[in-house]
């Protein structure tokens, strides 16, 4: 029987601890990838709640012109029915002036401010970009600074974070 040990390598307690540790660390560390945004949002709920301050960036301002104020109203419905945005304000007639396949081209159309959370904006663009009636829809994106607590954690509220 003594002829089989040698063939079966026994690994020594720091060996086989090492190998744990290193199991661990790399099993937290995709957790931690993995629960990124919902990790991200704890802490910008938390910094706010005990700070009584807004952290700069959590949220945006979009801006998306339309070719008529129709246009403007039903990418404005469908996007507060999808819950991708807190509050949209509809301008009526902005004059616009802009290259369009190589020429100068001046037209009116209806400028949307869309508010939402800044881990909204891809999904938002996304979602424009598939019922715009225009082939290059505007879509700009500001990060808001700084401004009211109350409205800003009226926006989260109003927009639930994925």
């Amino acid at each position: 029987m003594d002829w089989l040990y040698p063939r079966f390598h026994k690994e020594s307690l720091a060996q086989t601890l090492c190998r744990l540790g290193l199991f661990v660390i790399c099993m937290g560390m995709v957790l931690t990838m993995s629960m990124y945004p919902m990790l991200r949002a704890l802490c910008v709920q938390l910094h706010s709640t005990f700070m009584g301050s807004y952290v700069p960036g959590h949220h945006s301002v979009l801006l998306i012109n339309c070719p008529n104020e129709q246009a403007a109203k039903d990418i404005g419905r469908a996007l507060m029915e999808r819950r991708m945005a807190a509050c949209i304000n509809i301008l009526p007639r902005t004059s616009t002036m802009y290259y369009w396949k190589g020429e100068i081209q001046d037209a009116t159309e209806i400028l949307m401010f869309v508010k939402t959370r800044t881990s909204q904006i891809q999904r938002v663009t996304d979602f424009v970009k598939s019922v715009h009636p225009y082939e290059t829809p505007e879509v700009l994106s500001f990060p808001v600074e700084d401004g009211s607590l109350p409205y800003m954690k009226w926006m989260d509220e109003a927009v639930p974070d994925d």
